[in-house]
């Protein structure tokens, strides 16, 4: 099962490896040796873009959201003499 695909490779079997991203997961190309792009399939992608969210919708989601947190008001701690 070839997961990893050279740039080149990936040209000339495109659809190959858009078949391989359907039926097998996403597909590695590289370029001179570095991982540079991957192929994947569209609803592996809307699963990934469903999952991002906004830093503020999870803030709002944490069970903490509803707690009063009031700052610690104990004088600051001496500094450290390196």
């Amino acid at each position: 099962m070839n997961t990893t695909w050279q740039i080149q490779e990936a040209k000339n079997k495109l659809s190959e490896v858009i078949d391989r991203a359907l039926e097998q997961g996403p597909q590695l190309i590289t370029r001179w040796g570095k991982n540079t792009a991957v192929i994947m399939s569209y609803r592996e992608y809307e699963k990934l873009r469903a999952s991002e969210g906004k830093l503020s919708e999870f803030f709002r989601a944490s069970p903490l959201s509803g707690i009063d947190l009031e700052r610690d008001q104990s004088p600051p701690r001496p500094g450290v003499e390196l």
